[in-house]
């Protein structure tokens, strides 16, 4: 053997290869070293896409009786770029069980001093009621860089879009909207809301005064459970969606909302005859009332308690409680982002018994074909045992 590197006797035996093996000896003497930069790269990469981002409350202000708008900032003063759309994953530790949730950005995309997300209340809710009740300016958090697909695209999407919202769904469309109208881009945005009542309603008067100065914002209130005057009253059905878009076909449409929201929305689209490459869509985690879901188990009431398996740990999970909830609860982590179905982060291997999958979840191939499963989008509906 030569004692010559594999690399420099391959080279060797090509066209020119002992001049080239002068040149890179050349290099290697006058040229950069680039072995002083081996990190670079991967704190670059960290930038733009970080493991966890370390925050910090800033300020914290009421968008309506039953939500607020909490203002976040980076501890050593960096915040990665997102688009406008997108989400954060935030963790809490409450009461002795790390979770967490996502919450959309509703900050303009175009600034880069802090982050903005709206918490609204849930009946019941975890991590909402610790966030609107116990959170103060000053304290700190931990979140997932951004992430999400659910954002306009400047050349693959219409320019005019029709954002269709229901509750706190308008969050990522106040991202887009304060994104587009605060740096003059040219699209023009058909927006209908839909809230129970007015005053539940987040926003209304930032979006109110939007359309009041920017011709290429149109901002319609729907209230389902009360009539005022001057405003609509009902629901996103195809008759109101067409009687504000009257271009109907020459528009890329955006639903974010409840999954019951988003159903009755896919329907009139549906009747509207949109085609579904021009529809875009957020769904919010999965019903509270999974047992009213179609395809749920005849007679399961969502209260029947089963055991869950993983290891030598055994522990209790409820029905009508996704399998990623009761794992939580019983201190297993698991890399989780999304929360509804979409980043696969969280999917675990049933090794047996059965789950009911909630609509939404975006199962791979090769995870019917070996057994995996999104927990946060599965409930037990029988014992199971699970391997990570």
């Amino acid at each position: 053997m030569s004692g010559k590197p594999i690399k420099d006797m391959i080279i060797g035996t090509m066209r020119n290869g002992p001049e080239t093996l002068k040149e890179l000896e050349m290099a290697k003497k006058t040229g950069k070293d680039i072995s002083q930069e081996r990190d670079v790269v991967k704190k670059k990469v960290a930038q733009y896409h970080p493991s966890v981002l370390h925050l910090v409350v800033s300020e914290i202000e009421a968008v309506s009786p039953i939500a607020k708008r909490i203002r976040l900032v980076s501890e050593d003063g960096y915040l990665p770029p997102f688009e406008a759309g997108q989400y954060i994953n935030v963790f809490c530790e409450i009461d002795g069980v790390r979770t967490s949730r996502p919450y959309s950005l509703s900050s303009s995309a175009k600034q880069r001093a802090f982050y903005e997300i709206t918490v609204a209340a849930v009946d019941g809710g975890f991590v909402s009621g610790y966030l609107l009740q116990c959170l103060k300016p000053g304290d700190r958090l931990e979140a997932n860089g951004p992430a999400g697909v659910f954002h306009y695209h400047p050349v693959f999407h219409s320019k005019k879009s029709v954002f269709l919202g229901g509750g706190s769904g308008i969050t990522p469309f106040v991202s887009m909207i304060r994104t587009v109208l605060e740096s003059g881009e040219d699209r023009e945005i058909t927006l209908l809301y839909g809230s129970r009542t007015e005053e539940a309603a987040m926003y209304h008067e930032e979006l109110s005064a939007f359309a009041k100065k920017h011709s290429n914002f149109h901002y319609t209130l729907i209230l389902s459970d009360e009539e005022k005057e001057g405003m609509e009253h009902g629901f996103l059905n195809a008759a109101r969606i067409q009687a504000h878009v009257p271009d109907i076909l020459d528009c890329t449409y955006y639903l974010c909302g409840p999954a019951v929201m988003m159903e009755f929305c896919r329907k009139a689209l549906e009747e509207l005859q949109i085609p579904g490459r021009s529809i875009r869509r957020e769904v919010f985690g999965t019903r509270r009332d999974i047992w009213n879901e179609p395809g749920w188990p005849e007679g399961m009431t969502g209260e029947e308690i089963f055991h869950i398996q993983i290891g030598e740990k055994q522990i209790e999970a409820k029905s009508g409680e996704s399998v990623l909830t009761a794992l939580e609860r019983s201190g297993v982590r698991v890399n989780v982002c999304c929360r509804s179905g979409e980043c696969s982060l969280c999917r675990v291997q049933l090794v047996s018994g059965k789950v009911f999958t909630a609509q939404g979840a975006l199962l791979r191939y090769a995870d019917e074909c070996f057994g995996y499963i999104h927990s946060c989008k599965a409930y037990p509906i029988s014992d199971l045992e699970l391997r990570f």
